[in-house]
């Protein structure tokens, strides 16, 4: 059951029949809305291959609008993969050799193992030793196979994860109370991958946390974990020469993920794990068989006639490895090549610029949300004023650079006549008002509190711009305003003073997501937002009920000055205008803390948990979700307004002398500025499709630049570069 918290429970029920049962007691919710299937309990019944042959997320991979990651997700999960389960836990490939270089070139093919053939076959003499114990396999009860053993066993996946709670007390667990042989524990990337190499006992393939979580590298908890034979300390895992730290590994390893290297033979490996070739003629075939009983629907009632028969049968299941459900029973269809699917995406634009939108108040645009998600029917850019007027601009997905002969440098809202086709169209609502003063059904009501500045950190909304969430009011509320008619839909107290930020979870469209606010009262509090209903939830999460905190979060001595919040990391993050930041669960646990220099005036954290923060608007500093600092920039100008882009990769910031700036996140360092503009940037956002940044000018005014953030992936640097046609340099230039 996946829970709207982004947290999952996993029931193991006795037959089919209770399942059926249950699923009818429960809400029509499918398997949510992010793989394309309807929301019914015709859905949450479906089989594994059911729900792959009806679900979108194929299509979506082979056009590249979803990550290499998150397909493989995607097939663990529908094919019964679960964190949950120890036995059944998701299975990533090995995907790069090399382990031994100083440094490590991505567009070398010999660098990348062959994703056609199992882990067992790489090597052609252990593939031979496979193939021999195949052929000459003699028993009448037990099938021929070609692995004793399996890629994926809780063994392996704890050896991996041991350095982490509560991963290392289940290790310990298994081995009686003891750490395992210090030979047998992980070391090094290194022997693990040697070892699958030429040990016949060895087949494993990865698991997920080796291309996200760093934190499994480091013995943080400084467990005694012995010496191997060679009389070396086991501590941390040893990486390879080419990777500085943990966090440098994780980000190669997932950029090798991601690299067209991976994304033209990944289907490949597809084949063997969840496809055709995991089972039948072709598995023997591709050398890919593995003992009878790690594959569903193999155990019949004759093998378990005694109870000590099916004792001897689950302990073997659950100790030995379980193959995926099998999705599919034809080849899996191929990537498309990203100059197939698009030969110009690569090449830079003639004009960074594309329009700018200013309407006839002057009031600064200090907010700025893109919801322009594909699949909303109105795809609209929502932006706040400091004069609390919000506008609701529609934006166009079907807009790319080049549909018009010319980009539009300024638009005046009320001339509707004669437009150009442009992205973003201007609120007719404000468009056609025929004075400065602002209509009801477009402003967020009573003034905030005098003590407060106006900006970003004050305002959210829903991802399909419904609601506006404000704080800042005088009387210790923060309020959710439809955005259709102007109203307060909800009024909510919980603090003792005014409160001044607010942030919401990551969440998919229409779903519900967690809502944090601090205050001058130096607490932060979490609420729960019903996307169903649309009101921030009381205790039972019941129509009509009084909104109900989930936790509130104590800890800081000063004001809250910035606040962000992950419900799929647990994490709430608070900062406070003494410099101190802290890092809570969502379950009201104090991790970390952080002492930093001068008032956190902006959060955020990327899908791989780094923390980004800016200080006294000045410096820059990103941390790991334990806190240790990776990066510093101090920046040339004061900035006002942060974003991070959905994938994580990078930020974008907006500053004072006009300048907007995208960031790597990590390592931190300044990827591109473009032109400047003359007026402050006051807030920023990025659209979906990641093609366009919007600021929020003082002057009141809304730009839109084109973006390319390809050109900054390895795959523009090291192999398209040179495919790509000579243009005309950019209005801005590349800043080292």
């Amino acid at each position: 059951m996946f829970l709207a918290s982004r947290t999952a429970i996993m029931f193991a029920f006795d037959s089919e029949d209770t399942v059926r049962k249950v699923v009818y007691q429960l809400p029509r919710v499918g398997v949510g809305v992010k793989y394309g299937l309807p929301q019914s309990r015709k859905t949450s019944l479906m089989t594994p291959r059911q729900l792959f042959k009806h679900s979108d997320m194929c299509a979506k991979w082979q056009k590249r609008e979803i990550s290499n990651f998150d397909y493989l997700m995607f097939l663990n999960t529908v094919a019964g993969r679960t964190f949950n389960d120890l036995s059944q836990y998701p299975v990533f490939p090995w995907i790069l050799t090399n382990y031994t270089s100083d440094t490590l070139d991505l567009s070398v093919a010999s660098n990348f193992r062959d994703l056609s053939k199992p882990i067992g076959a790489l090597n052609e003499a252990r593939r031979k030793f496979f193939t021999d114990r195949y052929a000459s396999w003699d028993d009448d009860l037990v099938p021929a196979f070609h692995y004793g053993t399996h890629y994926s066993t809780p063994a392996f996946t704890l050896n991996w994860l041991l350095r982490l709670e509560p991963f290392a007390s289940m290790f310990i667990n298994l081995h009686d109370g003891k750490f395992d042989h210090p030979d047998r524990i992980t070391h090094s990337i290194k022997d693990s991958w040697d070892r699958c190499q030429r040990d016949s006992h060895d087949v494993k393939e990865l698991i997920p946390e080796l291309f996200y979580l760093p934190e499994m590298f480091r013995n943080s908890s400084k467990f005694n974990l012995g010496r191997r034979a060679d009389g070396t300390l086991v501590d941390d895992v040893v990486l390879p020469l080419w990777a500085e730290s943990p966090e440098h590994f994780v980000l190669m390893h997932r950029q090798a993920l991601e690299s067209d290297l991976v994304s033209c033979q990944l289907n490949q490996w597809i084949d063997l794990i969840f496809g055709y070739k995991q089972r039948g003629a072709e598995a023997v075939r591709a050398t890919n068989v593995f003992y009878h009983l790690t594959y569903e629907g193999t155990v019949t009632q004759k093998m378990a006639e005694t109870p000590g028969q099916v004792a001897a049968i689950e302990q073997q299941i659950l100790s030995f490895g379980q193959t995926p459900s099998q999705l599919l029973a034809e080849a899996h269809p191929p990537r498309h090549s990203i100059m197939t699917m698009a030969p110009t995406m690569f090449r830079r634009h003639d004009d960074d610029l594309c329009m700018m939108m200013k309407y006839i108040s002057n009031s600064p645009v200090v907010y700025l949300a893109a919801n322009t998600f594909h699949q909303l029917p109105h795809p609209t850019v929502v932006g706040v004023a400091q004069n609390l007027v919000f506008s609701l601009n529609k934006w166009d997905n079907s807009y790319s650079y080049g549909s018009t002969q010319r980009s539009a440098l300024s638009m005046d809202p009320s001339n509707v006549e004669g437009q150009v086709a442009l992205p973003l169209t201007a609120d007719p609502q404000l468009a056609t008002a025929a004075s400065t003063t602002p209509i009801a059904r477009r402003h967020l009501g009573d003034a905030f509190d005098q003590r407060l500045q106006v900006q970003c950190s004050n305002f959210v909304t829903t991802t399909d711009s419904k609601y506006i969430f404000a704080c800042g009011y005088p009387d210790y509320s923060f309020r959710i305003v439809d955005t259709d008619s102007g109203r307060v839909r909800q009024a909510v107290y919980g603090h003792g003073d005014v409160v001044t930020c607010i942030a919401r979870s990551e969440t998919s469209l229409f779903s519900d997501c967690y809502v944090v606010t601090g205050s001058m009262d130096c607490t932060v509090v979490l609420w729960h937002w019903n996307g169903t209903t649309g009101f921030i939830a009381g205790e039972y999460n019941q129509p009509g009920e009084v909104p109900s905190p989930r936790s509130i979060l104590t800890g800081h001595e000063a004001s809250i000055s910035a606040l962000c919040v992950s419900a799929e990391h647990g994490l709430v993050v608070s900062g406070c205008e003494d410099g101190v930041i802290l890092i809570h669960t969502t379950a009201s646990d104090l991790l970390r803390r952080i002492r930093g220099h001068g008032t956190v005036t902006q959060l955020s954290m990327s899908r791989e948990c780094i923390l980004l923060v800016l200080f006294d608007s000045k410096r820059m500093t990103t941390y790991s979700s334990t806190a240790r600092k990776l990066n510093e920039v101090l920046s040339e100008e004061k900035i006002e307004c942060v974003t991070v882009t959905r994938d994580g990769e990078f930020a974008v910031t907006g500053a004072v002398n006009g300048r907007i700036t995208i960031w790597r996140m990590f390592p931190l360092n300044k990827l591109y500025t473009y032109q400047p503009l003359n007026s402050a940037v006051r807030s920023v956002a990025v659209v979906a499709s990641h093609r366009f940044i919007l600021g929020g000018l003082d002057s009141g005014a809304i730009v839109v630049f084109n973006a390319d953030f390809n050109r900054w992936h390895y795959e523009y640097k090291h192999r398209y570069i040179q495919n790509s046609s000579a243009t005309k340099p950019a209005q801005a230039s590349p800043q080292k």
